[in-house]
């Protein structure tokens, strides 16, 4: 896939195109329904398929007050697009001035001297151009004049529209089973594993704590049970996913109050050393809220407990 920022350096092999326009925070179920008839068109008419997107997200930078939390990273966000068989990714850096363009000019700047479009794949509810004035309507009026064709696919979902806002609305709430419903995946962090206060390991639950800058939007606190994917070994290796019980918390029996952790326990593994490594952790059911116990005692029994919980759930989806 290429990756590009400036529609007028577009390489010559992705010109002309098909072109679709969005945040695609998560690339979720519903972004997925566009851009696979993206490639679809493009497929049909022998020409490539292209996503424009911005960086960052327009409300970072007219609103920051509003602007919500992105659920990936732009470089996670990316890898995510490349999987969906789109030959081409524009990353036009969002600004104030950015944001003056006319529905008109942005058109005529990105789509047709840039990219040289002959189809627009939009959603019903796509808004662009200064003040979002411009929509689908504007978009078809446009094509007449420029010569591309507009599709514009209606919202789609199961009970409940797919966006970004749901898969937000729920991570907040714990529920990651609905996340991952909306996404097509579960949801998923990526950070590097750093020292913690060694606690688990002292209390025979290891675990690979998460730096504190690491990628993807942080669940409600509570225990899940979920993946732990180890990304810096060679291809074919062993000990790459494994099932595992993750905490997020605050550690409220100890009183270490600072901050919100993201801790992983590999199931019944105490050999691993993953300090330093890249690790995906991947969220797949809640198990129960975060709790303050009165004893270690307590603790240790409510942990044995998470423990085979989290064994449950995931042996049940390896043997589905």
């Amino acid at each position: 896939m290429h990756r590009f920022t400036d529609p007028a350096e577009t390489p010559d092999e992705l010109r002309p195109c098909v072109v679709t326009l969005g945040n695609f925070d998560g690339v979720h179920r519903g972004h997925k329904a566009v851009l696979s008839r993206l490639v679809e068109i493009g497929s049909e008419r022998g020409l490539p398929a292209v996503a424009v997107t911005f960086d960052p997200h327009p409300l970072a930078v007219l609103h920051p007050d509003r602007a919500p939390e992105s659920i990936t990273s732009s470089a996670i966000r990316d890898d995510l697009l490349e999987s969906t068989g789109i030959d081409g990714l524009l990353v036009m850096e969002f600004t104030k001035e950015f944001a003056q363009q006319s529905p008109e000019d942005f058109v005529r700047d990105t789509f047709v001297d840039g990219l040289r479009a002959q189809v627009v794949v939009v959603g019903v509810d796509t808004r662009f151009g200064h003040k979002n004035s411009g929509d689908v309507t504007t978009l078809r009026a446009l094509g007449e004049i420029h010569g591309f064709d507009v599709v514009a696919l209606e919202d789609v979902g199961d009970g409940e529209r797919w966006s970004s806002t749901s898969v937000r609305r729920a991570l907040a709430a714990g529920d990651v089973t609905a996340a991952a419903r909306v996404l097509g995946r579960p949801h998923r962090v990526v950070g590097t594993v750093v020292h913690g206060h060694h606690r688990g390991r002292e209390l025979g639950y290891p675990t690979a704590n998460l730096s504190p800058d690491s990628d993807g939007l942080v669940p409600a606190e509570g225990v899940y049970a979920g993946w732990l994917t180890r990304l810096d070994l060679a291809e074919g290796e062993l000990d790459r996913t494994m099932p595992a019980a993750i905490s997020i918390g605050t550690n409220p029996t100890f009183d270490t109050l600072d901050r919100r952790t993201v801790e992983a326990y590999v199931l019944d593994r105490d050999d691993l050393d993953l300090y330093d490594e890249r690790v995906v952790v991947e969220f797949v059911e809640h198990i129960r809220p975060t709790l303050r116990f009165d004893s270690i005692d307590d603790l240790l029994v409510a942990m044995a407990k998470d423990v085979e919980q989290c064994r449950a759930v995931l042996t049940q989806i390896v043997h589905s």
